[in-house]
């Protein structure tokens, strides 16, 4: 199945010179002059880049930018990095090797630029270690607002979907 990107947005993808690795994606709704950046952390990236979206991009689209969600009505943009920045998008396994060398600044710059942070890696997601390492720098930005999800995007309800950030 194709996913396109919602209506009203502009994406910006950000990968390595090999493409093998999706530093980063942003979306930005031009429908708004100004508001708050959104940091979504999952776990890694699939297809989703300017043109096409995935499944799970598109659910946070919809989600942000569409249901009128408390949480997220003053969000202009949302910053997807990934625990993992090597594009895969089924069978993956985490390894030290696709981390991608750039990840952490970009999830780092990503943080800083955010007043929000959603941790969305999902509840299976089975690389602790990984987590921890983020969990750690997510920690070093005090003053933003951190939120994480029930399931992974992919797996998403627009209700009861989103709760307060417990490690």
């Amino acid at each position: 199945m194709i996913y396109r990107h919602i209506p009203g947005v502009q994406v910006k993808a950000q990968f390595s010179n090999c493409k093998k690795f999706r530093y980063q994606l942003t979306i930005e709704n031009t429908t708004k002059t100004n508001g708050d950046s959104l940091c979504v952390i999952m776990q890694n990236p699939s297809a989703a880049d300017e043109i096409i979206a995935d499944k799970s991009v598109q659910f946070l689209e919809k989600l942000i930018f569409e249901k009128e969600v408390e949480l997220f009505r003053n969000v202009k943009t949302i910053i997807v990095v990934n625990q993992f920045a090597f594009v895969q998008t089924n069978g993956f396994v985490g390894s030290p090797n696709k981390i991608g060398k750039e990840n952490n600044r970009y999830i780092r710059q990503a943080l800083e630029d955010s007043n929000i942070i959603l941790i969305a890696w999902g509840k299976t997601n089975p690389y602790i270690k990984r987590q921890e390492d983020i969990i750690r720098i997510v920690y070093s930005f005090e003053n933003n607002k951190v939120l994480m999800t029930k399931k992974h995007p992919s797996r998403g309800t627009y209700q009861d979907f989103i709760m307060p950030f417990t490690y």
